[in-house]
């Protein structure tokens, strides 16, 4: 491992602090989990890529319905509240 020495603000502090506390983990351990996942995450699949990817899935499913198209907002909000 590379010591790297960072600021952060009053609030980070107290939020990393009480995350390491939770996770009986050190600071140290919090900050490189998030800098792994960051680095993940902006790393992987681009916007492009996602898009893609989406609109490869569209039509990719079917409900058995005739009129899912015209009925969504309601099916979602039902399902939603369930």
């Amino acid at each position: 491992m590379v010591r790297t020495q960072i600021q952060l603000s009053e609030d980070e502090v107290v939020a990393v602090k009480r995350l390491a506390r939770e996770r009986s983990v050190s600071m140290a351990a919090v900050i490189r989990d998030a800098v792994d996942e960051y680095v993940r995450r902006e790393s992987g699949v681009s916007l492009d890529e996602r898009w893609q990817l989406s609109r490869a899935a569209v039509g990719g499913f079917h409900s058995g319905r005739s009129d899912l198209s015209q009925t969504h907002d309601d099916e979602f909000a039902a399902a939603a509240s369930e």
